[in-house]
Formats: C-alpha cells, structure tokens, sequence
C-alpha cells in the first residue's frame, strides 16, 4: 500500500482525517478531577504551525464541553475568539472559524475550556474502584486509539507528534501521576494566589467561588514536558495510589532510573515480580537497540477497571490487576507468564510505538507485532530461558494467527483504517500474532543478530518521528544485504497464507503452493497471491547429520527440490514459516514415527509443527481426521509439555466441534483419558520447587485433561480438595497451578453449594488469577438453574473488563452453549449499550456464537444480526460466521471418518 492510501498525505479533511492546514507542537494541559463530583474539566493551549494561511481549525473532540476558545498568533499579540463553532459527533470533530485568516509559516495558540463526566467508560479519561468495602475511587486515561479526543480537544492522530505539559490539579491528599515526574506541586492556597502566578493557578482562581475555595484543599502538580508523542500514548491519573520501587542502571550512560508500580495499597505485595521483570529487561532492551530508555522514569499502574490487558503510556504503562500481579507466596507458572509477558512487551514499546510510531494505524503492526516478539520472545528468553518461549510463542501466537488468518474474512496485516471503528477492530491475531510470526520468520531467515541490527538502523533513522513498513524494511535491507520487500510484502500486504504441498518423486520433492482455508482448497480468485517462503528444508546429510537448509526459498507457484527422500526430511525446520505442511499420509506417518527417535533430526518445534498442521490440514478436508489421530497416538509416549499441549488442543477442538455427536464426545474422552490419565499417575497431584518447568506444566496439563474427559479417580481427588477448602476455609490443598481444574471439577460435578463458593472467590480472591479462574468456571455448572444464575451475575454484578470470563466458560460448557447464545440475545441492546464504545462487545459476540456447528445455526446467527449496527464488531462478526461455516464443513465432511477410527481404535489395542 502507497503513503497516499495509508493517509499519510491524504487530502486535508479526507474521510475522518483531519485537514492540514496547520501542525500542532506542543500542547499545554491542565486538568483538574474531582473525585467527589465525578467530573474533570481544565484548558488546553495547543501551539500550532500554520501550514496554510487559514481562518479555520479544524480538531477532534467528542463527549466534552467545550467553553471558551481563543486564539493569539507571533504576529497578533492579542487573543480573538472564535465567530463560530460546529461539532461532528459521526467523525468526532470541532470547527472553529476566527476573524483573522493567519498566513502560512506563521505561529498561533489555540486556547480551550473544556469539561466532561468521569465515567467507568474504560475509555478516555474515565473512574475506576476498587473491590470490597471502603474501597476509594481513582482515575486514569486510557487513549489508545483514539480516545484522547476524550479528556482534551487535540489533533488525535498518530503522526502528529507534539511536546505535551501536564498540569493536574486535585485534592490535596491523592497522588497524579502522567508520562513525566512532577518538576512541582503546591496546595492551592485561595486567600496567597499571587504568590503563584502560573496559568493553572490563575485559572483555578477565577473557576472557584469563596464557598468553594474553603470547602476543599486542592493540590496543583506540574509534570516535566514530554519529548515529541503522539496522543494515544499521553497518560494521566488520580487517586489514593501506593506504591513499590525500585531502579535500573543503564548499561549505555550509566543514568540510574526509577522505577515504580503504582497501585491501591492493599494490592501492593502482588507486584514485585512485576517490578523485578521490568527491571531486569530494561537494560537488555537498551543493548539490543543501542538506543537509551529516553524518560526520566518509568511508572507502571495497576487498573481494576481496564479494557484491554495494558497499554504502553510513555513512561506510565497501565493495565488491568490480572496482567502485573501475581501471589508472592503462591503463584502458578500461567500466571507469571502473563505477568512477565505484559510488562516486557509493554516496555519494548517504549521503543516500538513511542520513540517511533507507525504514521497511521494501518502499519499498527510496526507497534503490537515487534513488541509481540522482542517482549515476549526474545528479550524474555534471556530472562526465562526454563520457560522455553521459543517454542511456546508456536503453540501460543503462531497458532492463533495461523487460525484467523485461514478465514475469508481475515484481513491483511497491513489494512486500510477510514474511521475509528476499523481501527478499534484491528487489534487483533493479525497485528499481534500475525505481525511477530512473519518477522519471526524474517529474523530466522537473515539470522537473528542482523535482523536486530536492522531493527536499530530502522529505530536510529526514525527517533521521534513516524514510520511506515518500508522504513523497517530499508532498516532491515541496510543490515543483511537482502531483498525485504521482495520476500516480506506480499506477507504483509496480503491477505491469507499458504500451504505447502509435498509431492515425492524419483529425483526429490515437488513443492506447490496455494492459499490455506480452513473451508478446503480456496476458490481461484481467492488463491491469486504468491508469497516468497522460506522452506527451510531439514535433511540426513551424507555423513548422518542434520541439516538445515535456510537458502531454499519457494518464489514461484510450484518447484523441484533435489532430496534423498529415502532419509528423513522435513519442510519449515523448527516451524519458523508462516505456512502449512501437507505431506502424503505415508510421509507425515514415516515423521511422526521419526520424530519419537531419541537422536531425530526433528526438534521440539518440529514435533509441535507437525502436530498444528495435522489437525488445520483435516479440519480443511486437506488430509483425513484420522490420519491427525494416529500423529497423536504415535507421539503417544512424547516427553515434552508443549507438544503435549498442541495434542490437548487438538483433541479439545475436535470434540468441541462434535459437541451435538455425543457418540464421538463419549469416544474422543475415552481416548483423552487413556492419554493423559497415565500422567496423572505418574506426575500425581504435588508440586515441587526442585522440579523442571516442563514437568510442572505437564502435571497441570494432564490434570485439567483427565478430569475433563471424565476420570472418576482425577474427579474424586480434586473434587475432595474443593470439599476440605469448603469445610475448613484452608485451600492449602490446591495447588495455584490446579485451581482453574480444581475449581472447574467442583462446579461441573457438584450443585449449588460448590457455585456460590466459587462465586465468592470471584467476589474476594486472594489474587486476580484465581478470580479469573473462578469468573471462567462459574458457567460450568451442569445445573441449567445454576447457569441462570450464572448469567443473572453477569447483568448485576460482574464489571465490565470481566464479562468475556464468564461468557468463556458458558460457552465453552456444551450444557449451556446454546444457552449463552440465546441469552445474549435476549439482553443484546442491553450489552450494547454497557459497551458501547470499547473492545468488549466483540468478545461477546465470539464468545457466544463461536461454538455452534450446524449450517442450521449459522443462519440462525446470520438472521440475528441482519437488523443490528455491526459496525463496532462486523470485523469480528464475520471471522465468527466463517469460524461456524467450517466448522460446519469439518462434521459433514469427516463424521464418518472420526467415527470410524474412534471406532477400531475402541476394539483394537488400547495405548
């Protein structure tokens, strides 16, 4: 895509760009919250060049206020106001037209008032709580994408950068907090204003009456200016906050940094592991991209109400409980990984996003995709290297994008974003896991130490300043002498990828490429693309090692590899390629078979790729359901967690796609109880500090398995554990690492007493991990009473940031799948309205109809929705329905084939 249709140089005032007649550099805000009143209001000066002698001002703003305006320039020492104004609520703008027409090049200030409602909107400037009793109010931004538009009128686009000073004025006994450190902060004393004569105190002066200025002390912070930002990365926030620190030394100046987490008090001891992995990765970030952690400091807040999982404020990352605390006593190793994920991939946006931002949300994926994989890859490896992210980053990011972007309806990683609905839509598997798994591929192909090299070229050439994909790759070209667009565009800019067919012949391999669907072979106007793959072929060479052949690269629909295919091969070596496998049942049997060798040539991530793609491969009618069953009974005996974990998830979709063919079910969790019971007997149910990672996980693994597919011995002992924590109040007996099966098996096989146990650990958990695990097993009750009730929680109790939980496990529970569904939509305009605005609504969406199998259902879904504004979803609406047509395809296509092998494997020998 040109620098023109990404908007770049758009016409001013083009779709829902604003015009360019004038640039703005720095912006004056001053904003004070009451907590009390549940308002904010403050001004704005906003210094502007003026790039075309213009009269008119053309700014966002929605859901504000907006008082006095005015405007002085360098040439008219003299403030004017504006003669007329006009506000666009569908492209959230204003307009101010003043007297004067001022003449390009020259220098103007617009000033202006503003005030607005804290809400609990999640979005812009908005009012959180606390749990429980006593619990005090706290306010915090969140701008990302386009809801600074929200707190303060501003040019609210990403590729114009300004400076911004922060004056927040507050009671006298809360903390503000924004990107920067105070540099001071004053009571406001009414009866001594000339003592101070700055602008906030000036302004405060005149808005407060006698009554008012002694009914409460209010305390003025100023916060340093910020290097060049965008909006979306502005953060501000008020409240009773604590909080920990602790520092960093930069290993390229040796500047000491401060660093802390800030959070209501009571949270505090949750966020030291948080503290320590932002401490430890900072430095290493530093190296890696030779450039200096810019700011004086870096903050990070703990949100109990917050839309997404965090967000990268310059200076002041912020994020819900869940994402950055975790139990210091007693914490399950899921649930240090997300924390140690968040808070890396939101520091390496501090260099990814901040320093250099994308030019338009379009190449959103220069932000979320790096910061995918240097956080949560490469720079957490160094860190880590017991948690092996390598591989998990396939069984994790690899695979949920490889599932999205096998639909009709994906979209490519770089896509045009007209408004503010599609921008909102386009955090998804494709900016995130998309975006990391083809520069993942990238780097393996150049080699990782010149692919980070480029990286810092493309990061140098661009400090403070915006980027498009070209950018990176001349960053990247500057490094390792290759051709990147030639080999990355189509990748990028292209929708889909493809599927490698493996013909074997007499003198090597022939190798064919088509787009991957997860219907089945694509239709010939949707397989035009041709992508330029890497095959990264692995072999026996001539003395019998293995060996790695990067230089074969596939740029043509079909080639001829020379190979001794009477050794054992294998295409997309450690399963780096963005791209599917299909081999001959022979073939992928004589692999598999290979891949259980104590000295294969095939790693850890080859036996996790050759799992992934068995499975992707029949669901598309590529290859028979039951040639995917025996890979998964020859890798029976697999030593290794992850590998386990792509069986798991296999076998988990398979039945949840035959959840109505209760045949199959019963049959499938006959299977999965032969698999991983064993381990259960092997590994029991305590955990040791002593013991590998690996092992730790698989226990967990084999035990949420074994009870879900219904073995009674799993069942009797976790539910035991639950009856003892009911009695005694003691959950010394379960494990944190067991606590979603623990709980789950208490729910599903108990009755009302086990559930509103369960809903008072949602209520008062000792840590947000297990509240979450308690808000995703609510729903799986078997008592359809209970279910309502589950679902009466839902529209009463449960906030907002928590509904895709419990609608998760509704849906995920084959006794209320169609419930959840016709529930929703029974109180639709209801979530509607509750969500109207932030990312919720389309997990529900998801969450609700995603597990439907039948043709039957799909039209009943498609009806639903023809009379609803889908707009703020349809993305996700429409990966929905593709997710129920295959799914459909899949049981028409392969019952009998399922049914047949689930069949001779009852009556043949048991494994």
């Amino acid at each position: 895509m040109s620098e023109t249709k990404t908007g770049i140089h758009a016409p001013a005032g083009a779709g829902h760009r604003l015009p360019t007649n004038v640039k703005p550099t720095h912006y004056d805000l001053t904003v004070r919250t009451d907590l009390d009143k549940l308002t904010f209001d403050g001004f704005v000066k906003i210094d502007l060049d003026v790039e075309e002698p213009t009269d008119t001002f053309v700014l966002n703003i929605t859901e504000l206020d907006v008082g006095d305006v005015s405007i002085r320039s360098d040439t008219i020492n003299a403030d004017q106001t504006a003669v007329s104004r006009s506000f666009d609520a569908e492209k959230e703008r204003g307009t101010f037209v003043f007297p004067t027409k001022f003449p390009a090049a020259s220098k103007v200030q617009l000033k202006l008032a503003f005030e607005g409602t804290l809400k609990p909107s999640m979005m812009g400037y908005y009012v959180s709580k606390g749990k429980g009793e006593g619990a005090k109010r706290y306010t915090l931004t969140q701008f990302e994408p386009t809801a600074a538009r929200r707190a303060f009128p501003c040019w609210d686009e990403p590729l114009l950068k300004a400076t911004f000073a922060v004056t927040m004025v507050s009671d006298a006994d809360t903390v503000n907090l924004s990107n920067m450190p105070a540099e001071s902060e004053v009571v406001y004393s009414p009866s001594r204003p000339e003592e101070d004569q700055s602008d906030a105190v000036t302004w405060l002066s005149k808005k407060l009456s006698t009554s008012e200025a002694g009914a409460k002390k209010w305390k003025i912070t100023r916060f340093q200016t910020t290097p060049p930002m965008s909006t979306y990365i502005v953060a501000y926030a008020n409240g009773h906050f604590g909080y920990i620190e602790d520092s960093y030394t930069s290993p390229l100046s040796g500047t000491v940094r401060p660093l802390r987490i800030y959070a209501a008090p009571e949270l505090l001891p949750q966020a030291q592991f948080a503290l320590d992995v932002k401490r430890k990765v900072l430095p290493l970030y530093e190296q890696v991209f030779d450039i200096e952690f810019p700011l004086p400091k870096l903050d990070t807040l703990v949100a109990e109400d917050f839309d997404s999982g965090a967000m990268e404020n310059w200076g002041l990352i912020t994020g819900r409980t869940v994402a950055f605390l975790v139990d210091p006593e007693k914490a399950d190793i899921s649930a240090k990984k997300q924390v140690a994920e968040t808070q890396s991939h939101e520091v390496a946006h501090m260099w990814f996003g901040n320093i250099t931002t994308m030019a338009w949300w379009d190449n959103l994926y220069l932000n979320e995709g790096f910061a995918t994989l240097m956080g949560e890859v490469i720079i957490l490896d160094r860190i880590f290297p017991e948690w092996k992210v390598h591989s998990a980053f396939i069984t994790g990011q690899l695979a949920r994008a490889w599932s999205l972007d096998a639909k009709l309806s994906s979209h490519p990683v770089e896509v045009e974003c007209p408004d503010a609905n599609m921008i909102n839509q386009i955090f998804d598997a494709l900016s995130y896991s998309k975006a990391a798994s083809i520069l993942r591929m990238l780097s393996s192909y150049v080699g990782e130490e010149k692919f980070l090299k480029g990286v810092s070229i493309y990061l140098k050439r661009h400090l403070y300043a915006n980027s498009v994909t070209k950018d990176l790759w001349d960053g990247i070209a500057a490094a390792t002498g290759v051709d990147v667009p030639n080999m990355m565009d189509n990748w990028v800019k292209k929708v889909g990828y493809p599927v490698v067919a493996v013909t074997e012949t007499k003198d090597g391999i022939h190798v064919r490429q088509d787009r991957f669907l997860e219907t089945g072979p694509a239709d010939p106007k949707d397989n035009e693309t041709i992508w330029t793959i890497p095959l990264n072929v692995i072999s026996v060479s001539k003395n019998g090692d293995a060996t790695i052949d990067k230089q074969v690269v596939l740029q043509d629909r079909e080639a001829t590899i020379p190979i001794d295919t009477s050794k054992p091969f294998k295409l997309n070596a450690g399963t780096v390629g963005f791209y599917r496998v299909l081999y001959s049942p022979e073939r992928l049997d004589s692999i598999g078979k290979e891949a259980i060798k104590a000295d294969s040539i095939f790693s850890l991530e080859d036996r996790i790729g050759i799992v992934l793609d068995a499975l992707a491969l029949s669901r598309a009618g590529f290859m028979k359901v039951s040639s995917a069953l025996q890979l998964i009974q020859t890798l029976r005996n697999e030593p290794e967690y992850i590998v386990w974990e792509s069986i798991a998830s296999n076998l988990s979709e398979i039945g949840s796609t035959w959840w109505e063919h209760l045949d199959v079910v019963d049959k499938l969790n006959e299977l999965r109880r032969e698999l991983f019971s064993p381990l259960v007997k092997r590994l029991g149910y305590e955990y040791s500090d002593s013991e590998s990672v690996d092992t730790h996980e698989l226990r967990t693994l084999a035990i949420g398995q074994a009870s879900v597919a219904g073995d009674q011995e799993v069942i009797k002992e976790l539910s035991g554990r639950f009856a003892h924590y009911m009695k005694t109040g003691d959950d010394s007996r379960i494990p944190p690492d067991l606590e979603y099966a623990t709980y789950r098996t208490a729910v599903n096989n108990g009755g009302r007493a086990e559930w509103e146990a369960v809903k008072n650990i949602v209520e008062k958990p000792k840590n947000p991990a297990s509240g979450v695990n308690a808000m995703r097993v609510l729903g799986q009750t078997a008592d359809m009473d209970l279910a309502r009730a589950t679902f009466d929680y839902i529209l009463n109790d449960a906030r907002d940031q928590d509904l895709f939980y419990y609608f998760m496990g509704l849906q995920r529970n084959y006794k209320t799948r169609r419930f959840v569904s016709s529930a929703f939509k029974e109180h639709y305009q209801t979530f509607d309205k509750r969500l109207a605005g932030n990312f919720g609504m389309s997990y529900l969406v998801r969450f609700s109809f995603q597990g439907f199998s039948s043709y039957k259902d799909l039209q009943e879904t498609e009806d639903f929705f023809k009379d609803k504004d889908t707009s703020k979803y349809d993305m996700t609406l429409r990966q929905t329905l593709d997710t129920i047509r295959a799914r459909a395809a899949w049981v028409e296509r392969s019952t009998d084939d399922i049914s047949a092998w689930l069949e001779k494997r009852q009556k043949g020998s048991k494994f």
